[in-house]
């Protein structure tokens, strides 16, 4: 399956667009990780713990929008796009979208 962020794959031509398809992912913040992230906030530098639940969200709902779109039968996702939003206090959600095709290779 191909995931791209641009609008069309280059040697490829788009025969057909089976729809959006999306995959998301919430997660809580754990007390004990929360404990270290304010440590980290007061000294300042990255926040790890949170850095690492984040990239673990991302990847998810990357999983869950391609299957969604290997179930319509697609070759591909277009244009995908992330976001983020707070469900509530101590949780957010990250949304991954795009568009799913099918495509004839060029050539």
């Amino acid at each position: 399956m191909i995931v791209v962020t641009t609008p069309d794959i280059h040697g490829s031509n788009v025969t057909g667009t089976l729809g959006m398809v999306r995959g998301s992912s919430i997660r809580s913040r754990h007390i004990g990780k929360d404990i270290m992230a304010v440590f980290r906030n007061i000294v300042g530098g990255e926040v790890r713990e949170y850095t690492k639940m984040l990239a673990e969200a991302r990847e998810q709902a990357v999983d869950r929008m391609v299957g969604e779109a290997q179930a319509m039968g697609a070759d591909a996702v277009i244009s995908v796009r992330f976001q983020t939003s707070m469900v509530m206090s101590g949780a957010a959600e990250m949304l991954c979208y795009g568009t799913a095709v099918t495509l004839d290779p060029e050539g």
